[in-house]
């Protein structure tokens, strides 16, 4: 895989404020990229500065290895994007609504436009009028309209809102077509924590303009320290035996026991301290993390997120 995306220590000011602090990261062909961030991180100006809707104050953005300063037609020209919701004419069938976007690419031709039809799936109602698509259909429709000039790089801004649970599984599973079989570079914004940690191979969390951090996924998810709770009885003295086992663990009572972020290896520690102390253990269970849980941990703003 190789940088089709570079970000260079970006920044943006507005009426004198810094909007976004020195963004650096880049994203390659093949994965879909997730980025990640509270209300108000930056992350819809940073995507508006990718796809040229808005100017940068300084650093730089390549595309395939383009300047969007030095080179913008270039490097435009290798982007697809649907930034918040796709804008069809809903009086117009979707065939004929991509026939118009179609003739503003060079090269696209009919057989172009069927292609990508097929690939989004909506072969059998693309002569109906967009006015009778359902918002799963219309998003669909405007993926084919920003893949009709085989771009490089695809930009997605909250592609899944307002979608039921069936939509947003069509998309992601078109995105991840779309990354192995074409090869692409794709960015995704979106809330729905839960579908990003199915959809991304890797995240970017941005948090007031900054980059936090880049990992993938599972690194970033597997990263902390699971949580376990324990069925026991009595569980007042459970508490008790654990917090004298691990004094620098918290440890706290549940409906039907204990439950603390412990490591693997101290469950057989308290484990065999509860056997001596006769009490009784009926069930052990890890609390893996999810992204979401991750997510919380390193931003902190626990109201700013939609949960799935």
């Amino acid at each position: 895989m190789s940088g089709v995306v570079k970000l260079q220590d970006v920044s943006k000011t507005i009426n004198g404020k810094r909007i976004i602090d020195s963004l650096s990261f880049e994203v390659n062909s093949g994965e879909v990229f997730g980025f990640l961030g509270p209300n108000g991180a930056g992350k819809t100006t940073t995507i508006r500065m990718i796809v040229g809707l808005i100017g940068l104050s300084s650093g730089d953005i390549t595309i395939s290895g383009y300047s969007i300063k030095e080179n913008f037609v270039k490097a435009i020209s290798q982007v697809g994007a649907i930034v918040e919701n796709p804008e069809m004419y809903k009086f117009m069938s979707g065939y004929q609504n991509l026939m118009q976007f179609a003739r503003m690419s060079k090269g696209v031709n009919k057989e172009k436009v069927d292609e990508v039809v097929e690939l989004v799936g909506l072969t059998d109602r693309i002569h109906d009028k967009v006015k009778t698509y359902s918002l799963g259909m219309r998003q669909r429709l405007g993926l084919a309209q920003s893949l009709l000039h085989d771009p490089k790089v695809l930009i997605l801004d909250e592609p899944t809102n307002g979608l039921d649970p069936a939509g947003i599984r069509e998309i992601r599973d078109h995105l991840r077509m779309l990354a192995k079989e074409k090869d692409m570079a794709i960015i995704v914004s979106s809330h729905l924590l839960s579908e990003m940690e199915m959809m991304c191979d890797r995240i970017g969390i941005i948090q007031a303009g900054r980059l936090i951090d880049v990992q993938r996924v599972r690194d970033f998810v597997n990263g902390a320290e699971n949580s376990y709770q324990l069925e026991v009885s009595p569980k007042d003295e459970a508490l008790l035996v654990a917090q004298q086992l691990f004094p620098t663990i918290k440890m706290s009572l549940t409906d039907n026991g204990i439950a603390g972020q412990l490591k693997k290896d101290d469950i057989p520690l308290l484990v065999n301290e509860f056997v001596s102390k006769e009490i009784n253990i009926y069930g052990i269970k890890e609390i893996s993390k999810t992204l979401e849980d991750r997510f919380l941990e390193v931003t902190d703003k626990k109201g700013e997120v939609t949960h799935a």
